[in-house]
């Protein structure tokens, strides 16, 4: 059960429901998003490439497998102790809350699948801006590949259930204090859990915003992950790149 309506991801993340509910997320979209993107920025093999809230480590893995040297962060312990066990001389990860830079420069970044937009407060997700550009080398690029809360809105499944692995999941989704919030009812040997997701509902102007509160440049928006230009009517993802 959520302990600290603050540091909700804390309890979420480091829960074996989490893992259970998403167990079954498309690895070979990831491979899909990470082939064109690195195409497409024309990424060098020699890189140092940072994976910023990385889970269990599926998009830095792969990047590694392609020669990239990969450091994985997270703050979530159970994910980083699952990713560790595919650690290597090019790949290891970081119990690291994103709020605060690391020593490291990195020549890409990478914050993905809604790996942003946790914390009720600007100024926390504007910290996590702020540590990228810490992060940065001086030529390195940026992606954010966050949800078009436009879209979003526009096709909100509000009430869902699933059944996995002998587990009921109810869920539930709305607004509120200009957060989307998933909440996650699990019933699991007749014991039933409560967890909450919480993303801020910022759209590609309130990101404009932050990026140059942080003198960060927007050079490209795609919609999806074929890298389709950005719609705020149709496309389901706002991915962006900066330097």
């Amino acid at each position: 059960m959520t302990k600290n309506k603050l540091e909700w991801y804390l309890d979420w993340f480091n829960s074996p429901f989490y893992h259970l509910l998403y167990k079954e997320r498309d690895y070979s979209e990831a491979t899909f998003f990470m082939n064109n993107l690195i195409k497409h920025l024309d990424i060098r093999k020699d890189s140092n490439v940072l994976d910023l809230a990385c889970g269990r480590g599926r998009y830095s893995q792969y990047l590694s497998t392609l020669g990239y040297k990969v450091t994985g962060i997270d703050i979530s312990k159970d994910s980083i102790s699952e990713a560790k066990k595919n650690e290597s001389n090019n790949l290891n990860y970081i119990i690291h809350d994103m709020r605060y830079p690391l020593s490291q420069k990195f020549d890409l970044i990478l914050n993905l699948f809604t790996s942003f937009g946790y914390y009720k407060k600007d100024a926390d997700n504007l910290s996590v801006i702020k540590s990228i550009k810490s992060n940065l080398k001086p030529k390195g690029l940026a992606v954010i590949d966050f949800l078009n809360i436009n879209y979003v809105l526009e096709n909100l499944v509000e009430k869902e259930e699933k059944n996995i692995d002998n587990t009921k999941f109810m869920i539930r989704r709305y607004l509120e204090d200009n957060m989307l919030v998933k909440s996650v009812s699990v019933n699991y040997k007749n014991t039933v859990h409560h967890f909450k997701e919480r993303v801020k509902t910022y759209s590609l102007e309130d990101f404009l915003l932050i990026f140059k509160n942080c003198n960060l440049e927007l050079t490209e928006t795609y919609g999806d992950y074929s890298l389709n230009a950005f719609s705020k009517e149709s496309s389901p993802r706002l991915i962006m790149t900066v330097k």
